[in-house]
């Protein structure tokens, strides 16, 4: 039968069984022989004894400590004291922690060790006379304190491989980055299965249920990592190919010999697949402890999904209500993804946690919210503003926060933060505030540098786009003046990943 051992990986039968440990305590070296004559060809579940011997309890002490995966002791009461046996029950249950090696109180002299009061005071699981012991029954008290221990095994087994199981499960569940997620699964199912050849995901999205003409490695672990991007069909042997078709077409976990394909779905009819190669053949119950897991990996990856749905649904709307700014100043939709990009790249670079760069992400198009507000003749005004029309466009700014700030939601009191803020200089020179510096909230200075960049190279009522020389020029000219020095220092170095990301979202 095969358990989980010390270490917490799942361990197969074809590993090999030792013997079950049984450690015969006594100073009379004649029931060491007879012991041995009765259980020489003695075996439960399969599996023979390894008998122990030792003359007193400081040997068998150390003997324990040595071997603390024994099963049995049968133990003799009077040795080198006339509490000798009964004061090693005690070190072995306190001193050693050891609860799981059943006690076979043995004794010659049952006057020095009434069985009645031994039993209440001690830990011992059996008491017998040493005149009652004959090979029946010696053999039938081994049968009973073996299953004993062995079912204890069992059940800290599962325990302790629930508890490997339940924290796996929540790492995969606290998990929120998609394109991380398979990377991760990966790496815990390895980790539980004891695996070192790796193990491959395959992500399939179909409209219909048909068997895809390929299985893409998507994300890899350990031998597995050099068939990332490539096909299964070339990439791995015929019958582990067999393997991803069978339980893509049937739904569900296939189990082999060398083997295993693990398969999970959500709602919108994307599967993904896991293969593990090289892996232990899996008993009864670690197949059980790994169906759990597999289970709320599905929960997990079906979780992770809506998430993602919600939150694209979310940057839907925040586009579409910056949009619907935007476009009564006649500027592009994607001038607002592309600053909640860049506020997010310039946030991860600053060295922001995820959550608040993702947040970026949704509040810096808001920006110009509060452009609602304005009049289109201001608004739209194709030559310079008056100093009148100055003061009615700056407006904009306390508009937008006034409109954000009504909502306790973060991303919208992030929003509003920007709103207010976007238009304040690094030296002072600011609307309409004019903070300066660390005064400038970091959301408010990382969005200023965003929203200039982009516009600059965009087609405005009031100007031609920008060459990428020129924006970049003009960058690092207002470096501590208008933007935060070291938001400039970051931008230049990753120059590359702004002509990009134009290049991706261009503008209409």
């Amino acid at each position: 039968m095969g358990l989980i051992d010390d270490s917490l990986e799942f361990v197969s039968e074809s590993e090999g069984t030792p013997p079950w440990k049984v450690l015969v305590v006594d100073d009379e070296p004649e029931i060491h022989q007879v012991t041995r004559l009765v259980l020489g060809n003695f075996r439960f579940a399969d599996r023979p004894l390894q008998l122990i011997s030792a003359y007193s309890s400081s040997e068998a002490e150390a003997l324990l400590r040595e071997h603390a995966d024994t099963a049995v002791m049968l133990l003799d009461v009077v040795m080198e004291t006339d509490q000798a046996g009964l004061d090693l029950v005690r070190i072995v249950r306190e001193r050693l922690k050891n609860q799981f090696v059943r006690i076979v109180l043995r004794t010659g002299q049952p006057g020095q060790a009434p069985e009645h009061e031994v039993v209440a005071a001690y830990d011992i699981n059996d008491y017998k006379e040493k005149t009652e012991l004959t090979a029946q029954k010696l053999s039938t008290t081994m049968y009973s304190a073996l299953r004993a221990y062995r079912d204890m095994r069992t059940i800290d087994a599962s325990r302790r491989g629930l508890e490997v199981v339940i924290r796996a499960s929540t790492e995969v569940f606290a998990h929120h980055q998609p394109q991380r997620f398979a990377s991760l699964v990966l790496g815990k199912v390895t980790e539980l299965l004891g695996v070192e050849g790796g193990a491959a995901c395959f992500r399939i999205s179909h409209p219909n249920g048909k068997l895809p003409n390929h299985f893409q490695v998507v994300a890899a672990s350990g031998d597995f990592t050099r068939y990332l991007k490539r096909d299964a069909e070339g990439a791995l042997p015929a019958h582990m190919v067999q393997s991803l078709h069978n339980a893509f077409s049937q739904k569900k976990h296939v189990f082999r010999d060398d083997h295993y394909v693990l398969h999970f779905m959500d709602s919108d009819e994307t599967e993904a697949l896991l293969y593990v190669g090289e892996a232990h053949q899996l008993d009864e119950h670690s197949h059980r402890l790994m169906q759990v897991f597999c289970s709320n990996v599905a929960i997990a990856y079906e979780n992770l999904h809506l998430n993602q749905e919600l939150f694209d649904s979310q940057l839907d709307m925040v586009y579409l209500l910056a949009g619907a700014a935007e476009s009564r100043s006649r500027e592009t939709a994607n001038h607002v993804r592309r600053v909640g990009i860049l506020a997010q790249m310039l946030g991860q670079l600053h060295g922001l946690d995820e959550a608040t760069c993702e947040m970026l992400q949704l509040a810096a198009p808001l920006h110009d919210i509060g452009k609602i507000g304005i009049p289109d003749a201001i608004l739209n005004k194709p030559g310079p503003h008056t100093p009148e029309e100055m003061v009615v466009m700056r407006t904009h700014a306390e508009l937008g926060a006034k409109l954000l700030s009504g909502t306790r939601r973060p991303v919208f009191q992030l929003a509003a933060v920007i709103a207010q803020t976007h238009h304040e200089n690094f030296d002072g020179t600011g609307y309409p505030a004019a903070l300066a510096g660390e005064q400038i909230p970091i959301a408010g200075r990382i969005t200023a540098l965003a929203d200039v960049v982009d516009a600059l190279g965009s087609r405005r009522c009031y100007k031609e786009p920008w060459s990428d020389e020129a924006i970049r020029k003009f960058v690092v000219d207002q470096r501590g003046l208008k933007f935060d020095p070291a938001l400039v220092d970051l931008l230049t170095i990753n120059w590359g990943r702004l002509t990009a990301l134009r290049q991706q979202l261009p503008d209409d």
